[in-house]
């Protein structure tokens, strides 16, 4: 049955998402923050911000208006960096319904709140973070101009919503991108935003030209500080064994177009967090949520040594083979 989807967000993966839907059938509506590349893209239907010669297929609608981008939709899908998805939805919410399904693409955690990115939605729409408005997030390995280019994918919709679940299944499947269902919304979020700190030590290790090795150390251990924090949060452990886990995270760590992985990688050849993120293609997610992690692990008392490492690195000034020197020389001990 078609249907109408309202896409929030004009970046990589808003372009991919809407590439998906339109070959399933369904009629899209693409909302932009931006007028001026909201013209540009209307026009030209090439998404050269992000994705260059990415196009927009002709039967998308492209919006700035607000209550013409979610007003008749049956289905909001949100690809909003998680740092501003605050404002955008405050500025959605007075034209969406109470009943209106959301759909979440971002990976992070907002600072100060420590919201992920369904509850920052349902905070803004229902004054509480843990409203029963039905919300799902769309994740696993899979960066979006592999996706662009119909290389194969395959994700998990996660929703306590099981119905919603399946019918984002339905929505996004294609024989190129296959997807899941799971009912951990919370642990797959978390492990998506996690995996993105992980990114970036990957990246660091990848500048510093630390070798495979340590980069297969890293990832593993990674998942491992990022399931204790999952487990202590009421997530579940096979969640962090699978697509939303440890197969985003090994996409994140090993590929060239990953953002957190090369703006690690910039950090590890001698820049600043400041000028490597000048030269990061597109919004790094990693940075953000790294202060944010810290503060979670803070407060439920996780130990997390490569999101301190890494926390230290960016904001303390601490010089990358100093972090990883202190890494590799704490205290022995069994591996858990």
């Amino acid at each position: 049955m078609t249907s109408r989807v309202s896409i929030i967000g004009d970046g990589a993966m808003a372009i991919t998402c809407a590439g998906l839907l339109v070959e399933n059938g369904h009629d899209v509506c693409l909302w932009s923050p931006f007028p001026e590349s909201a013209d540009s893209l209307a026009r030209t239907r090439v998404n050269e911000r992000s994705i260059p010669g990415q196009t927009l297929a002709e039967s998308v609608v492209v919006t700035t208006d607000q209550e013409k981008a979610v007003v008749g939709a049956d289905l909001i899908v949100t690809t909003t960096v998680t740092q501003h998805m605050r404002s955008v939805w405050e500025g959605l919410a007075p034209y969406v319904p109470d009943e209106m399904a959301v759909c979440s693409v971002a990976k992070g955690i907002e600072n100060n709140t420590l919201l992920r990115p369904t509850q920052i939605v349902r905070d803004v729409l229902d004054g509480s973070c843990e409203s029963g408005r039905p919300v799902v997030m769309l994740s696993g390995p899979s960066v979006a101009p592999e996706v662009a280019r119909k290389l194969p994918a395959t994700v998990t919709a996660a929703s306590p919503h099981g119905e919603l679940a399946r019918r984002v299944q339905s929505v996004f499947a294609r024989p190129y991108f296959r997807v899941y269902t799971n009912s951990d919304l919370l642990g797959t979020e978390l492990a998506a935003a996690t995996k993105n700190v992980i990114a970036v030590a990957a990246g660091i290790l990848d500048g510093l030209e630390m070798g495979a090795n340590a980069k297969a150390a890293l990832v593993t251990r990674g998942l491992s500080e990022i399931t204790r924090l999952g487990l202590v949060l009421g997530a579940k452990a096979e969640t962090f064994a699978g697509l939303a886990g440890v197969g985003d995270l090994v996409t994140t760590c090993i590929s060239p177009l990953g953002r957190n992985r090369s703006f690690g990688e910039a950090i590890g050849k001698g820049l600043s967090a400041k000028q490597a993120a000048a030269e990061t293609h597109g919004v790094a997610e990693g940075p953000a949520t790294t202060a944010s992690v810290v503060q979670l692990a803070a407060r439920h008392d996780v130990e997390m040594p490569i999101t301190w490492a890494v926390n230290d690195v960016l904001f303390s000034g601490k010089h990358p083979t100093e972090a990883v020197a202190e890494l590799m020389t704490r205290p022995l001990k069994a591996e858990a």
